[in-house]
């Protein structure tokens, strides 16, 4: 390299008028090469004002070099990149600014070009067939939910969550009991409270179908437990004894409830004694 041989550089334009500022880098095409920036948006401050370029840095005229100008060039832009009003930069390590955003968006609705040329029931259709193609692509090679890993991530993160609105008291640890069983009653009112007893029935058959595969393809719940642990638990829960405290009948647990269902007794209304 001589001293006559094409350079790279960081740049920075001032203006003598006003406190506007440009950041940009320059590979030259040969030796001392005039250049002022390629500025788009804010092309009409380069014409009104008088600006004046400041070389910051020179770099290596190397494929290393020019990355490495690139980098700090976005180092030095990213502090004030869409929060100082005095910069001029539109654009930083491939981001657009969000003004640029905003009137590109506006542009393409007025000329209906892009996803705007495209009808409600068009969008609506394009979303199917790309919905289903993912969940094709994603249940071929078992990735995203379809991953084995997925149930231990999405445990992990149900538990992050949980803590989070517990730490800050936001979603439902953040409403009263009074609030938490008036939003029940309107859920029920709104959700549960439409189906007819056949559809609960249904539901449940359905969840407990789905919940049993999972316990045996996991080996968790009562489907942990050797046989005769089960036994133990079984024994165990039918030696306790269970008193109505309405009318006085005793029995164990799941019969108690049967018997207080079909007479229309609160089953809470019970009292344990052995």
């Amino acid at each position: 390299m001589t001293s006559q041989s094409p350079r790279i550089y960081l740049y920075k334009i001032t203006f003598e008028e006003v406190p506007y500022y440009y950041y940009g880098v320059k590979k030259e095409d040969y030796y001392n090469q005039e250049y002022w920036g390629t500025p788009i948006t804010h092309k009409w401050c380069w014409e009104l004002y008088t600006p004046k370029k400041q070389i910051l840095q020179f770099f290596d005229f190397t494929d290393e070099g020019w990355i490495e100008a690139q980098e700090i060039e976005k180092r030095l832009i990213r502090p004030f990149y869409n929060t100082d009003k005095w910069c001029l930069n539109e654009n930083c390590g491939g981001k657009i600014s969000l003004k640029v955003c905003k009137e590109t968006g506006r542009k393409n609705y007025e000329n209906k070009v892009g996803i705007f040329s495209f009808t409600k029931e068009e969008l609506s259709e394009n979303g199917k067939i790309g919905g289903k193609r993912g969940f094709e692509t994603m249940y071929n090679n078992q990735i995203g939910i379809f991953s084995p890993s997925f149930d231990e991530k999405r445990s992990e993160l149900g538990k992050k969550l949980v803590k989070y609105l517990r730490e800050n008291k936001a979603g439902i640890y953040g409403l009263s009991f009074e609030e938490l069983s008036e939003a029940g009653k309107v859920g029920y009112v709104n959700g549960l409270g439409k189906l007819s007893t056949e559809e609960k029935s249904e539901n449940g058959r359905k969840g407990g179908k789905v919940s049993g595969k999972k316990h045996k393809k996991n080996k968790t719940g009562c489907l942990s437990l050797t046989p005769e642990e089960r036994l133990k638990v079984v024994e165990k829960t039918n030696s306790q004894r269970w008193i109505c405290t309405e009318t006085g009948f005793i029995t164990t647990s799941g019969p108690l409830t049967r018997y207080q269902k079909a007479r229309g007794i609160d089953t809470s209304k019970r009292k344990r004694i052995a």
